[in-house]
């Protein structure tokens, strides 16, 4: 494939890891036999400010008559909490009619929901800011788990450094698993993460319930998730029968009084690991009864088996 143009939409506030990291790819790629012209272009034409203050310059706006064979909108804190402003809107559609294809980065996917991209779609953001895309666009089959998601010619991708992951994803898409292998050893990072969004989110904080029962039983799980819980022994400590503790728990934080029981459990196995905790060590302090069945329920959730998430993501020492 020769003289492909990958053009990024950028704008005041754009997070610039969101431009950087992708487009380090693509110029990559072409020392290994690609040939991408990268380009970024403003709503205005004019330079931008990006969120550490560097000023990026653009070659031109939405309007320009340069070749735009794949669309990148890249992201910035302010595209989730502030209405997007129609000439940025504008932009993304105008440049996205004549792409081959488009992507967004991170939160840049706001502009593409926005600009009715992804309606009817599968995509994906930063997992912060996923339920508030499900939300704001119902029609988005929003996958909050992905690293990114390809979706008839639509590739969206999770928060900031995911963009990379999109990027080799594309490149592999233009010229082949070896040349985009080729790339990610020379820039040193993964061909392909494993696992999804989830082994890099945040530990779970769980809303305060408004009903008493069931914020007696949910205190009880998160201040000691290794305890030997049950649905019954969460029942008769909140004082109503499991079935209508399962209602509560239904109700009011739209899951089940296990799953509540596991989900708090991993999130309490995921800080041990991060602090240098072992298997087994992690298993037996958060109530998995055996690092079997740990591996088994960690592996199912996060894509990612325990040991290599502890490789990851542990730190330098664990407390004495």
């Amino acid at each position: 494939m020769d003289g492909h143009t990958v053009t990024f939409l950028v704008f005041d506030g754009v997070k610039l890891l969101d431009v950087s990291g992708p487009a380090e790819v693509f110029t990559e790629a072409n020392q290994h036999g690609a040939a991408y012209r990268v380009r970024q272009v403003s709503p205005r034409g004019v330079a931008v400010s990006t969120s550490v203050g560097v000023v990026l310059p653009v070659g031109g706006d939405a309007l320009t008559d340069e070749p735009c064979d794949t669309l990148v909108v890249a992201g910035g804190d302010r595209l989730v909490n502030r209405p997007i402003e129609p000439e940025l809107r504008d932009s993304a559609a105008r440049l996205a009619s004549r792409a081959g294809r488009v992507a967004s980065v991170c939160t840049g996917a706001f502009v593409l929901a926005a600009a009715g991209l992804l309606d009817g779609r599968r995509a994906t953001t930063h997992w912060q800011h996923a339920q508030t895309l499900a939300r704001a666009y119902p029609t988005i089959d929003v996958q909050p788990d992905s690293l990114y998601v390809a979706d008839r010619g639509v590739y969206t991708s999770a928060g900031v450094s995911s963009g990379i992951d999109l990027a080799l994803a594309l490149v592999e898409a233009d010229h082949g698993p070896d040349l985009a292998r080729a790339v990610a050893r020379s820039l040193v990072v993964y061909m392909q993460r494993p696992g999804g969004q989830s082994q890099f989110s945040a530990p779970l904080r769980a809303p305060v319930p408004r009903r008493r029962a069931l914020r007696a039983a949910v205190d009880a799980v998160v201040s000691d998730p290794g305890a030997d819980h049950t649905v019954a022994s969460l029942a008769s400590l909140a004082m109503v029968s499991a079935r209508h503790l399962g209602r509560l728990f239904t109700d009011e934080l739209n899951t089940s009084p296990a799953r509540f029981i596991e989900e708090t459990r991993l999130e309490a196995a995921k800080s041990l690991l991060d602090s240098g905790y072992n298997v087994t060590e992690t298993a037996q302090l958060t109530g998995f009864g055996s690092p079997e069945t740990f591996r088994r329920t960690f592996t199912r959730r996060f894509g990612i088996p325990p040991s290599r998430y502890r490789h990851v993501f542990t730190t330098a020492g664990r407390p004495q």
